[in-house]
């Protein structure tokens, strides 16, 4: 048997059930999740052959509330009718089957999926609960897993409005709440009373209004978050946050119906105190380091000016011309500094560097007309530990091209392949004399240049004619990892 890892594939291979069908489908294991932890069940998807002959499992998600009952993956398997006749008990019904034991919950139970009045699948629920006696808490998330059963088979599960899914948001074991139709809390688990008690409640959850209570306790500054009323009173689906000075917590809105009308709801809670207080400090160190490629950018440019301004003051030309050199040579690192200063994180768009590398060329060039130099295709995304060196190897290239090329066009060419990123500058001049090493005529950029490929990059280099025998083509081969 070949199992098929993946939903969509199943579903187009083996059913012809609609794209509106299978929308609602991704929307239900998107969710289920839910259903699965209140249930403490394993649950499998599975969805009706086209040909009418069986079933084909589609997806199974597993709790984290409890063991699971199936360790083994089974997506893609496929059983013909007769084999589980729960299943096609299920279709035919089109309600909640159960086998159940003699105490607890149903061991198995099939629950069709409903869309617009007819089937699209059905949810095999397997129970990992023992038979014994269930607290408080337990019957109150086994209640709630009946309620979705039976909201899945009238089609008002998974909602309309998707349920908001991050990082911070709430699962069953975070925190539970259940409110009744006019938003009063009716029970709340141990870990969503703490949630609160941090946000500084300081009587019992149990009985109050949830969304007026919320909203007291947010006490922040600006508009009230008007989501927070309706997911709170668990009157609509989604995610909403409540902070104050003291905690951070996080709900979700899951509204409860039964027979077309609204039942009450369940909001999950997650204190997301500490999540918040990381994601405020490496906020806050991003901006840290943006500001200081920001004001480096700052001291190199004014660097550059004061080199710029004694050039001015020299008669020499031997001297002028190097003083202007580096202040190229200054400009192309305060290039990547500014790049860095607007770019969060430590990658860089290294073809806006290339592009600011070719205008500061253009401006400093030294020949008598404008030279066209060109970006024929794209360096891609960097670390900025490539770019920094990059960016002085390429404004040393450019810069030789433009002012030995003899006045020709000048192209810079990017390349990726595999691990590697290849850079080819090339001039239409007049070239190198082959009896000529260029690397041994003393030119400091060329030895520059050498040095930042071979040592700080740990790339190669190499000088050659340039397409066709003519022209200069300088090839940078550096490898990325990652």
């Amino acid at each position: 048997m070949v199992v098929v890892a993946r939903f969509d594939d199943v579903a187009r291979e083996r059913t012809d059930l609609s794209e509106a069908d299978l929308d609602h489908l991704r929307s239900l294991v998107a969710d289920w999740t839910l259903l699965a932890d209140l249930a403490f069940a394993d649950l499998v998807l599975w969805l009706p052959t086209w040909n009418g002959g069986g079933f084909v499992a589609a997806d199974q998600v597993r709790p984290t509330t409890g063991p699971t009952g199936l360790f083994d993956d089974i997506v893609g398997e496929y059983t013909a009718r007769g084999r589980r006749p729960m299943l096609d008990r299920a279709v035919s019904a089109r309600a909640v089957i159960a086998e159940r034991g003699t105490t607890g919950p149903a061991k198995i139970e099939a629950i069709p999926v409903m869309r617009d009045g007819h089937l699209v699948g059905v949810v095999e629920r397997h129970s990992s609960l023992s038979g014994r006696e269930f607290g408080p808490l337990e019957q109150a998330y086994l209640k709630a897993a009946d309620e979705l059963a039976d909201m899945v088979v009238d089609g008002t599960f998974p909602p309309s409005q998707p349920l908001a899914r991050t990082g911070s948001q709430p699962r069953v074991g975070d925190g539970f709440i259940r409110v009744d139709t006019q938003g009063v809390v009716e029970f709340a688990s141990p870990n969503a009373r703490s949630a609160f008690h941090r946000l500084g409640l300081a009587t019992d959850l149990v009985g109050v209004d949830l969304a007026r209570t919320s909203a007291k306790l947010a006490r922040r500054p600006g508009p009230v978050d008007e989501a927070l009323a309706v997911i709170a009173s668990g009157r609509a689906a989604g995610g909403a946050e409540v902070e104050n000075a003291g905690a951070v917590i996080t709900l979700r809105g899951v509204p409860l119906h039964h027979g077309g009308r609204r039942t009450g709801g369940l909001v999950l809670v997650r204190d997301a105190t500490e999540i918040r207080r990381r994601d405020r400090a490496l906020l806050s160190k991003d901006a840290t380091i943006r500001e200081i490629h920001h004001r480096v950018k700052n001291n190199l440019q004014t660097v550059a000016a004061l080199l710029r301004l004694q050039a001015r003051r020299i008669d020499i030309p031997e001297a002028r011309a190097a003083l202007e050199e580096a202040v190229r040579r200054v400009g192309a690192i305060a290039v990547v500094h500014e790049t860095l200063a607007h770019t969060p994180g430590e990658r860089v768009d290294a073809d806006e560097v290339a592009d600011r590398l070719i205008a500061l060329v253009r401006d400093m060039s030294l020949t008598s007309r404008s030279v066209s130099v060109t970006r024929t295709a794209s360096f891609g995304i960097l670390p900025a530990e490539v770019v920094t060196p990059l960016a002085m190897a390429l404004g040393e290239l450019l810069q030789n091209a433009v002012e030995h090329g003899g006045g020709a066009d000048v192209h810079l060419i990017p390349a990726r392949q595999d691990s590697w990123l290849l850079v080819e500058v090339i001039d239409e001049g007049p070239g190198i004399r082959e009896d000529v090493d260029p690397f041994a005529t003393g030119r400091l950029g060329l030895q520059i240049v050498r040095t930042l490929v071979s040592d700080e990059l740990g790339g190669e280099l190499e000088l050659g004619p340039g397409p066709g025998g003519t022209g200069t083509c300088v090839r940078v081969r550096i490898p990325l990892s990652g």
